[in-house]
Parts: structure tokens; sequence; C-alpha cells
């Protein structure tokens, strides 16, 4: 699905969201110089795999957290993990970097990605940004409505502390 594409699914589902419009960004400190309506709501998005390559995850934390994978891995009963590649990123997602997004599973027709969100995104005010599948964007929405299409989809959703 491309940003249109996702836009025409938000419409379907009437699904409440914003848009904002943004030069192409790469990465969290590109991002924090972009105007936007909501920072604290900004999504950060890793793309990891397992040590044998048979498990793939998407961990989605705020935009000023770290992520440990040690820990992560530690509580969450998974293999060592490393950032999954970019032939990964683009088959499985048909995503490009700079543009990891939760909405990108939606392109996992084989739902093998499974989806980690960290419960702050779940607290007042329950908002969340993240990329229409391009990085030249950012959606604002309701963490639910997103976890809603996601696992409507099939995929795995976790809702952890990170």
């Amino acid at each position: 699905m491309n940003k249109q594409e996702i836009y025409q699914l938000l419409d379907t589902k009437q699904i409440h969201y914003k848009i904002t419009e943004h030069e192409a960004v790469f990465n969290i400190e590109d991002l924090a110089k972009v105007k936007l309506p909501y920072p604290e709501d900004i999504a950060k998005n890793l793309f990891v795999r397992d040590d044998k390559k048979r498990n793939y995850y998407l961990i989605t934390v705020r935009g000023d957290k770290r992520v440990a994978l040690k820990y992560f891995r530690k509580n969450n009963g998974t293999r060592p993990l490393s950032f999954a590649s970019e032939d990964d990123l683009r088959s499985i997602l048909q995503l490009e970097p700079g543009s990891v997004t939760p909405l990108g599973l939606l392109n996992d027709a084989a739902c093998q990605v499974q989806f980690y969100l960290d419960h702050s995104f779940m607290e007042s005010p329950c908002r969340i940004g993240v990329h229409p599948n391009e990085n030249t964007a950012t959606v604002w929405m309701n963490s639910q409505d997103l976890l809603d299409i996601l696992q409507e989809h099939g995929t795995l959703v976790h809702i952890v502390t990170i």
C-alpha cells in the first residue's frame, strides 16, 4: 500500500486522522527538525530480526525513547536480535529505509512480522504519529484504531513496556 492507499483505507474504515506533510525524513533526528502538531506522540520504529532470520519484529516506541535490544529480548522471550536488512525491509514490508511504520505491516501478506507497541501510546490521549508508508508525511491517529487495523489484517500485536 502506498500513501494514498493508506489514506483511502482510513477513510473507508471511517477512522479519524490528521496528516502533516513534510520533506522526506530518514530518522528521528530529521523529524525533530520538522514542525509537528504533536511531537510528543511521534513514533520511532525498529525493524529487527532474530539471529536465525526466522522471526521478524517491528518495535514502536515514542521518539524520545531508546530500545535496548538485549533488554527487549530478555523481557519478550526472543532469540538474539539485530536490525533487519534493507532487502528484508523491501521484500517483507515493501518499504524503503526511512519509511518504516506500523502501517507497513499491511504490506506483510504472510503476517510474518510481529508488532510490539510501547504501552505509553495507549495512555491518554492515545494518539500516535506514523508515516503512511512514505517518509514525506506523518499521520496522526488514535493508537487503538491503528491496532484494530493491524489485528484485522492478521498481524500479531503485543502491547509491552519498553
